[in-house]
């Protein structure tokens, strides 16, 4: 099986609000600040950058694949060559045959300048397994065409990830990463489908997407709110009331470690294993997850979490791709 060149940093960062108006209120006034977020990243050694050709609300569709690929050409800094542009080729109902496929890889390299890992960005299993080989077997393509230089999943769980390792594996191709949503407020796919376990056995990297859980695990909101509008103004008031336990052992963890609650949790997706690739629109909300890199969770303070995190009895909604 070939080699990958993808390498993966402890923590990456997501990208999914750079042009989402609806739940992330983008503008293009916010350009300049995301620019900086990307620069102070790459600079401290974050370099792996999750996007997804979907990314985008309205006329900003595919806004974000265009910053990173504006951002990656205007670098010039520290560790410019550790880059890693990763992006999602989503599994659109008219996305139908492999060509299909290959043609959205094509699509975001435009955007992008360049591709590094290609991901599917969901499986079709759920509603029309018949659809998925076409798309795999695309993603497969632009890796043989040399147009990416690793594939990787998302949303995947084992019984589906056996099923396309074995697919891949019968073309030399090895599948470098695997996304969920996994945070101390979503953690199924490892305690109940023991997907890590699986990850691990096929030397593949678990990255960990929402890690702060949309930010209820920033400890910024109360139970009374006030909250954000949208689909976060639905949820947190339905979670936060429920989590305040989990709360306050991270609060005093923090404490303990000089840190924010933030840093904590993400520091704990990190002693987990997994790669977490939180999201930030300034160079604030940045420097906070930095803030979870250069020091490490005691294992007393692991398991102290996982208890806390295991006594809450309403935990993040699933995405409703994820098969198990």
């Amino acid at each position: 099986m070939a080699e990958s060149k993808i390498s993966f940093p402890l923590m990456g960062c997501g990208t999914w609000a750079w042009g989402n108006q609806v739940l992330w209120d983008y503008e293009p006034s916010m350009d300049a600040d995301l620019q900086q977020v990307f620069n102070l990243c790459v600079d401290r050694g974050v370099t792996f950058f999750d996007t997804g050709d979907s990314y985008g609300t309205g006329k900003f569709k595919g806004q974000s694949e265009k910053l990173l690929g504006q951002f990656n050409q205007a670098y010039r800094g520290h560790n410019a060559d550790q880059i890693c542009l990763a992006t999602k080729l989503a599994a659109y109902p008219w996305r139908l045959t492999r060509r299909s496929m290959v043609n959205a890889g094509q699509a975001s390299i435009a955007r992008m300048g360049r591709i590094d890992l290609a991901q599917m960005h969901w499986p079709t299993a759920n509603y029309a397994p018949w659809q998925e080989g076409a798309l795999l077997d695309g993603l497969a393509d632009l890796y043989e065409q040399g147009l990416i230089h690793g594939v990787g999943l998302s949303n995947y769980g084992p019984k589906r990830l056996n099923w396309v390792q074995k697919r891949f594996a019968s073309r030399g191709i090895p599948i470098v990463s695997l996304q969920v949503q996994y945070s101390l407020l979503s953690t199924y796919p490892v305690t109940e489908l023991g997907l890590k376990d699986l990850c691990d056995e096929f030397g593949i990297q678990m990255i960990a997407y929402s890690p702060l859980c949309l930010g209820l695990l920033t400890g910024k909101y109360s139970p009374q709110g006030p909250f954000p509008k949208g689909l976060r103004g639905f949820l947190f008031p339905r979670l936060r009331p429920g989590m305040q336990g989990l709360l306050d052992c991270l609060q005093e963890i923090a404490g303990l470690k000089d840190k924010t609650i933030a840093q904590v949790a993400l520091n704990w997706c990190i002693s987990k294993g997994t790669m977490p690739i939180p999201g930030a629109k300034n160079l604030s909300q940045a420097e906070q997850n930095l803030g979870a890199l250069g020091w490490q969770l005691e294992a007393s303070e692991v398991t102290a979490l996982d208890q806390a995190a295991s006594s809450v009895d309403r935990k993040m909604v699933q995405n409703i791709f994820q098969t198990r």
